[in-house]
C-alpha cells in the first residue's frame, strides 16, 4: 500500500464515523484552545505590567524620606507624611555621583484647579526643569518652565492631559491662559504628552509647577519638615549598567550627609524601578508559565480520549484487519494507518482548537477590557503538540492492531 493509499483509508475511517470523531477531537480542542488563551491572557498581563512601569521612567532611582520597611516592603514616613530628611541640598550633592543624568527634587500635593467656572480636583508635584529628563516625559505643546523661573518662583504651569481634558475641554488651548490653583492665579505654558495610567493612578491627571513656587504659595511646607526639605527625590542614570552602582553610591552619599553610623537605620529609602520592573515580570512570566501547564492537562485528557476511540475501532474492526492482511497488507501498513487516523483525529482537534483560542483571546480582549497578547509560536505549537499527542496516544492502539493474527482476526464475529 502506497502512502496516498494509506492516508485515504485513515481518512475514510473517520468519515465514516463523524459524530464520534468530532467527540474524540473535543478533548484536544479545549486543551490547545485553553492553553493558547490562558498564555495570550498571561503574556498580556506581563506587557501590561511592563508598560505601566516604564511609564514610570527607566533607569530611575526614587529617594523617599523614611526608614524601608523590610520584607513588607515601602517605607516609615515622617509624621504627616512629610519630607523631613531629605533637602534640596541632598539632590544638589546627589548631581556630583558618577553616572547621574538628571537630578529632580520634588514636593507634591493637591489642590483644586479652576479655570472659567470648571473645577477639577488634582495632583500638584513642584519640581524642578529636570525633571521631565528625570521622569522620561515629554511636552506635548507649549514648554516646560526653565531654571531662572524655577528659582524666581513664576507662577507658571504645566499641565497634564487629563486635566486639560477636564478643566479646559475641547476646542480650547490651554497654553497662555490663566487658570487657578487654590487662590493662587498661574499661567499655563505647556501640556505633557499623556503617559496613560500606573496601576490605580492617572498619571496624566498632574500639574507640574516650580518647586519654590509649590513650597511658598500652594503645597506649603509640612509640620515637621525643613526650609528647603522635599518629599522625594528622582534621580536618573546615565543607563542601565550603570544604574545599580549609582545606587550604592547615592546610598553611602546620603548616610554620610545624615551622619548615619553604622548599624543605625537608614532615614530614606531608595527605589531602583528597574528591579520593581524585573521582579514583576518574573512574577507574571511564572504565573503565564503556570496558567499554561494547567490548561495542558486537558491536552492530556484528550490523548487518552484518542488512545480509547482508538482501541474501541481496533476492536471493531478486527475483521477488516484481518482480511486487509491476508490479501497482502503487511502489519507495518496496519500499524502506519492506525497511526496516521490518530494524528487526524489530534490534528483536527489542534486546528479547531487554534481557531478556537485564537477568536476567544481576541474577544476577551475586545469586550473583556482584559489584555491579550497572542505568540506568534501559537500555531506552531498547536499543529506540533496536537501532532505529538496523536502519536503517542496512538501508538499503542497501532500496534495492537499490527499485532493482530489474520486467521483469528478472520474467525472474530
Amino acid at each position: 500500500m502506497n502512502p496516498i493509499e494509506l492516508v485515504r483509508f485513515a481518512v475514510g475511517a473517520i468519515a465514516a464515523h463523524p459524530m464520534r470523531s468530532a467527540l474524540t477531537s473535543l478533548g484536544v480542542v479545549i486543551g490547545v484552545a485553553a492553553v493558547i488563551m490562558m498564555t495570550a491572557i498571561g503574556l498580556g498581563a506581563q506587557k501590561q505590567v511592563e508598560e505601566a512601569l516604564s511609564s514610570l521612567g527607566t533607569n530611575m532611582l526614587v529617594v523617599r524620606p523614611g526608614a524601608p520597611r523590610g520584607a513588607g516592603g515601602g517605607f516609615v514616613r515622617g509624621a504627616g507624611g512629610s519630607g523631613a530628611t531629605l533637602t534640596v541640598d541632598d539632590a544638589e550633592a546627589i548631581v556630583t555621583l558618577d553616572g547621574v543624568r538628571a537630578v529632580s527634587p520634588a514636593i507634591n500635593g493637591g489642590a483644586q484647579l479652576v479655570y472659567n467656572g470648571a473645577n477639577w480636583s488634582s495632583r500638584i508635584e513642584g519640581v524642578t526643569p529636570d525633571y521631565l529628563i528625570a521622569r522620561d516625559l515629554e511636552i506635548s505643546s507649549g514648554q516646560m518652565f526653565d531654571q531662572a523661573a524655577a528659582e524666581s518662583g513664576r507662577k507658571v504651569a504645566v499641565l497634564g492631559q487629563t486635566v486639560v481634558n477636564e478643566l479646559f475641554g475641547e476646542g480650547v488651548d490651554p497654553v497662555g491662559q490663566r487658570m487657578r490653583i487654590g487662590p493662587i492665579p498661574f499661567e499655563v505654558i505647556g501640556v505633557l504628552a499623556p503617559k496613560g495610567q500606573s496601576g490605580f493612578q492617572d498619571q496624566d491627571d498632574i500639574v507640574v509647577i516650580p518647586l519654590d513656587a509649590a513650597r511658598s504659595r500652594v503645597i506649603g511646607r509640612g509640620p515637621n519638615s525643613r526650609g528647603n526639605s522635599v518629599n522625594q527625590i528622582y534621580v536618573k542614570a546615565v543607563d542601565e549598567e550603570a544604574l545599580y552602582p549609582l545606587e550604592q553610591d547615592l546610598a553611602e552619599l546620603l548616610r554620610e550627609r545624615h551622619r548615619i553610623r553604622p548599624g543605625q537605620e537608614d532615614d530614606f529609602s531608595v527605589q531602583n524601578l528597574t528591579s520593581i520592573q524585573e521582579a514583576a515580570q518574573a512574577s507574571t512570566a511564572t504565573f503565564t508559565i503556570l496558567l499554561a501547564a494547567v490548561a495542558g492537562v486537558s491536552l492530556v485528557v484528550g490523548g487518552v480520549g484518542i488512545m480509547n476511540i482508538m482501541l474501541v475501532s481496533v476492536t471493531e474492526r478486527t475483521r477488516e484487519i484481518g482480511l486487509r492482511m491476508a490479501i497482502g497488507a503487511k502489519r507495518s501498513d496496519v500499524l502506519i494507518q492506525f497511526a496516521l487516523e490518530s494524528v487526524a483525529l489530534s490534528l483536527l482537534g489542534g486546528l479547531l482548537g487554534l481557531a478556537l483560542g485564537v477568536g476567544g483571546a481576541l474577544l476577551m480582549a475586545q469586550f473583556g477590557d482584559w489584555p491579550s497578547a497572542i505568540p506568534a509560536w501559537a500555531a506552531p505549537l498547536a499543529i506540533g503538540f496536537s501532532t505529538f499527542v496523536g502519536v503517542v496516544f496512538g501508538a499503542y492502539p497501532a500496534w495492537r492492531a499490527a499485532q493482530l493474527d489474520p486467521i483469528d482476526a478472520l474467525r472474530r464475529e
